[in-house]
Order: C-alpha cells, then sequence, then structure tokens
C-alpha cells in the first residue's frame, strides 16, 4: 500500500464485524494452477452475506474478499473517526518553542519564561474509589498542572499543560498564532536606552533567591535565611522562612521549605528593588608592558660547536628569513658505497654537500652554506682532523676497520 499507515480492508472488515458484534470467517475454496502460478479463491462470511474472491497468493486473495465485503455489504458501518489534531502542527516536528526562538531572534526579541505556583482547587475532595472483594479504599489524587507564563517583547501569554514542558509548548503556540502576522520590528532599541530592560530579562531567567544574593553582593550586605515555624500534620506540613538583608526582614509561607524560601525572597526583593542605584566605577585600564623581543646577535662565531643543520636554521629564524631549503640531488655508486649529494639553497646563495648518507650530506652542505656567507666552521680545524683520523674516511684510503687477527671473524676488502 502506498500509505503504510492506511488501513487494509481486511482491517476494515474487522472493524466492521466488530461494530456489529459478528464474527467474520474466512475459507480457502479451491487453489489451482501450476505450482510457480498458483491462483488461489477465498470466500468470506459476514453473519448471513458471503462474497468469494481470487488471488495469487492467500493473503491477496482475503484482501481481494474483503474489499468487496466493504462495498457490497449492508450491515451499518461505524463512524470514522476524526484525524488527530496535533499539538504541533509544524513542518518536520519542530517544537512551537523552537520556532519561537526563531522568531523572537528575527524581531530581536528574547522569549521569557517564568513557572506560575499551580492555581489553588475550590472546594477540592479527594477521589476516593472502593474496589476489592473487602472494600479496600484507594486514592486517587487529580492529575497535577503546571502553568507557565511566557514574554516575548511586550506582550504576555499563558500556556499549561500536564508536564512543565507541555505548559511551554502550550504558550509558545499561542504566541505564535498572536506574532506570525505581525510585522519586524525594523529598530532595534539601543543599548543605553535599555539597560535598565536587559538586567530585568537577565533576572527573569534567574530565581529570586538568586537575585537577592546577587544584590547583597553588590551591596556588600550580609543575608540569611531561617525558618521559624513549621506546623500542620505530617502530611500538610506548613513552613514559615525569614529572610533578612541587611536591614530588610520579610517572611514567605508554603508547604514545603524551598517554596516558603522562595516566597521570602520575592517579598523583600519588593524592597531591595526600591534602594538607590550604586554609582558607576570605571576600572583603570590595566597597561602591559611588551616584552621586548630577544635578538640574537648572529656573529661570524655564533653557534660554534652546534650542529650546522641547527645553526643555519637558528641563524636565518633571527634574520627573519625563510628558512633553508634542502633538495636531494643525486645518488650514486654501488650498494655498499653509495654517495648522495644533497643541496641547500638560503636566499640567492646554493651550496652542495656529499656523504655516504643523506644526513651527513645535508650536514657538509649546511655546512658549505655557512662558510659560503661568512661564518666560521662550526667545528675547529683539530676537533676535524681528530675525528676523521678515529672514524672512517670516505675519500680517504684509512677506513677505520679494526685490524684483522688470526681468530677474526670479519672478512674485509681490499680498498
Amino acid at each position: 500500500m502506498a500509505n503504510p499507515k492506511e488501513k487494509t480492508p481486511m482491517c476494515l472488515v474487522n472493524e466492521l464485524a466488530r461494530f456489529n458484534r459478528i464474527q467474520p470467517q474466512y475459507k480457502l475454496l479451491n487453489e489451482r494452477g501450476p505450482a510457480h502460478a498458483k491462483m488461489f479463491t477465498v470466500q468470506l462470511t459476514l453473519g448471513e452475506q458471503t462474497w468469494e474472491a481470487e488471488g495469487s497468493s492467500i493473503k491477496k486473495a482475503q484482501h481481494a474478499a474483503a474489499s468487496k465485503a466493504l462495498n457490497e455489504t449492508t450491515l451499518s458501518k461505524p463512524t470514522p473517526r476524526p484525524p488527530k489534531n496535533n499539538v504541533n502542527n509544524n513542518p518536520g516536528s519542530i517544537t512551537p518553542t523552537v520556532e519561537l526562538n526563531g522568531l523572537a531572534m528575527k524581531r530581536g526579541e528574547p522569549a521569557i519564561y517564568r513557572p506560575l505556583d499551580p492555581k489553588p482547587i475550590p472546594n477540592y475532595r479527594a477521589n476516593y474509589n472502593f474496589r476489592g472483594m473487602y472494600n479496600q479504599r484507594y486514592h486517587c489524587p487529580v492529575p497535577k498542572i503546571f502553568y507557565v507564563q511566557l514574554t516575548v517583547g511586550n506582550s504576555e501569554f499563558f500556556g499549561e499543560g500536564k508536564t512543565r514542558q507541555a505548559a511551554r509548548h502550550n504558550a509558545a503556540m499561542k504566541a505564535l498564532q498572536a506574532l506570525q502576522n505581525e510585522p519586524i520590528p525594523e529598530k532595534l532599541p539601543q543599548n543605553g536606552e535599555t539597560g535598565k530592560e536587559s538586567e530585568e530579562d537577565k533576572d527573569a531567567n534567574k530565581s529570586e533567591i538568586s537575585v537577592v544574593f546577587e544584590i547583597a553582593l553588590k551591596r556588600n550586605i550580609p543575608v540569611s535565611f531561617e525558618v521559624i515555624k513549621e506546623s500542620g500534620p505530617p502530611h500538610m506540613k506548613s513552613f514559615v522562612t525569614r529572610v533578612t538583608v541587611g536591614e530588610f526582614t520579610a517572611e514567605g509561607e508554603g508547604n514545603s521549605k524551598k517554596l516558603s524560601k522562595k516566597r521570602a525572597a520575592m517579598a523583600v526583593l519588593q524592597e531591595l528593588k526600591k534602594l538607590p542605584p550604586l554609582p558607576v566605577i570605571e576600572k583603570p585600564k590595566l597597561y602591559f608592558k611588551k616584552r621586548p623581543k630577544t635578538i640574537l646577535k648572529t656573529g661570524p662565531e655564533y653557534g660554534q660547536g652546534m650542529n650546522p643543520i641547527s645553526r643555519l636554521a637558528q641563524i636565518q629564524q633571527a634574520k627573519k628569513e625563510k628558512e633553508p631549503e634542502y633538495v636531494l640531488l643525486s645518488e650514486r655508486g654501488m650498494p655498499r658505497r653509495r654517495e648522495f649529494v644533497m643541496q641547500v639553497k638560503v636566499g640567492n646563495d646554493i651550496t652542495t654537500g656529499t656523504g655516504p648518507n643523506k644526513k651527513i650530506a645535508k650536514r657538509n652542505a649546511a655546512e658549505a652554506m655557512l662558510l659560503q656567507l661568512g661564518y666560521k666552521a662550526s667545528t675547529p680545524l683539530q676537533d676535524q682532523t681528530e675525528k676523521l683520523g678515529e672514524n672512517k674516511s670516505w675519500n680517504g684510503q684509512n677506513v677505520g676497520f679494526p685490524e684483522p687477527t688470526s681468530n677474526s671473524k670479519y672478512c674485509f676488502l681490499n680498498l
């Protein structure tokens, strides 16, 4: 079927039979044709009426008989159910709160939700249901309803629902219906004109207790909350909380300590808001001294004893010039006697270096570039001669292998 949510003919026949208090009966009458193309004949009985239909499968034959019965039956049909009204009529399953946030951003007016206390139910009597063989009494409380106040700019909307989120959706739907057709304000209010309003909007998202503590902190006033009274039976307690903010004192009452504390904070806020505004103190701007940049003195003797590659890179960094570029030019020789030629480029200067591996060739190229730029050799000549005597010299005759002995297991090559 095209629409998976649409009811099938057999489902509609079942509803029709249930409405008329009868039982539908399907019976396979005939089965003919080869195995790969069978045809089935099914009979449907509804009360005293019967219908027959064929199909390539038993299920298809049953659906065909059911559709015939729906068209030709004389039984009374049930009234169709009205379609369910979606609480959210937005395309793409966008919740009303999300759509309202987008509209509020376009208008430049934030959407502020404030939870409200539930309304008291007048003359409320508990709903008792007597059931069970011993007339046991079960208490069925009335479901709780949440209320929310929504403020968008200068407009206010109220919503209610079984949950706090449902109440928000309800208020958002009312706001959308009212604000979608209104034009978007062209000019946004300036920051200087609505400084106090923006502070009030920020405070609206905070609890009254938090606002009291913030005001007291700004004015350096001590704050204290104290439960001074507790009365009533265990299932219906009543608490009275007293708040003291400097010279101001207020009390609040509620069926929980949290609610009484909140109401006390709301009462004292009315007095705190009457206080004169605090003088604005401009904080002095802090000036930080910039650290002087360390300038490397790249003289002819700078970096002696360092690796020529690192030495050349540091000199280029100190000069704030481009780093050296190394390129392998060639690789020649026998597999066990390779010789690599490496080229280094610094600005317009180019030098090359050779060695038995890429690392030594790169080092020799960097050393040659240092000498060309006017710097002294990285290692003194004495150290170089000592190293040449100890280590193998690739272009010389002394390779530096240990002298062979009678018990030596090494194979030496005549160079």
